[in-house]
């Protein structure tokens, strides 16, 4: 499986070659600019996903943030898959999130948390594909995104013109071009 700048997991792919990096780091750029330019409202909606992924060396960050011995924290909020990934056990809503929707440990909540939805794997690969398959609709290959979410919101209602600034861009040949 390949794994794009050491985080992102990209299933279906063996490796990733240079031509498939030069669009993939088009897809990052893009969805990096959402997460820059649209802070979290902290609608908490995002706090009932599924898989909320932690890293291996975010665990003993978090276990102190959240005031819960290590033993405990891995045993009672932690849960290993199959192939080898650590997740909250807890997630709908997530063992952290308050009443108000706040999170308990915001500032040291795992990396995927504060990526989501802009910066993780499966909307970068959705967005790499519509970068690189032009029949490809970006507004069918995320619907999974509920619109009413703030964030999720933002998303569709600007992506696809993204995606197209982004493709003329990228075959614009250097000197030529809008400067």
């Amino acid at each position: 499986m390949a794994v794009y700048k050491g985080k992102y997991v990209l299933q279906g792919l063996k490796k990733i070659t240079p031509d498939m990096e030069k669009d993939l780091d088009l897809a990052y750029d893009i969805c990096m600019s959402y997460k820059d330019g649209f802070p979290c409202e902290m609608c908490g909606r995002c706090c009932h996903q599924p898989n909320i992924v932690v890293r291996p060396d975010e665990v003993d960050r978090i276990a102190y943030a959240a005031g819960i011995p290590l033993h405990d924290f891995i045993t009672k909020h932690i849960v290993r898959t199959s192939d080898g990934r650590l997740l909250f056990s807890k997630t709908d809503p997530c063992a952290f999130l308050n009443e108000d929707n706040r999170c308990r440990i915001w500032k040291d909540r795992p990396e995927i948390c504060r990526d989501f939805p802009y910066a993780v794997s499966m909307f970068m690969s959705r967005v790499y594909i519509a970068l690189t398959d032009e029949n490809a609709d970006i507004i069918e290959l995320i619907g999974y995104m509920d619109e009413s979410w703030p964030c999720t919101g933002v998303i569709r209602s600007s992506i696809s013109e993204k995606i197209r600034e982004a493709r003329s861009a990228s075959s614009a040949k250097p000197g030529e071009g809008s400067g």
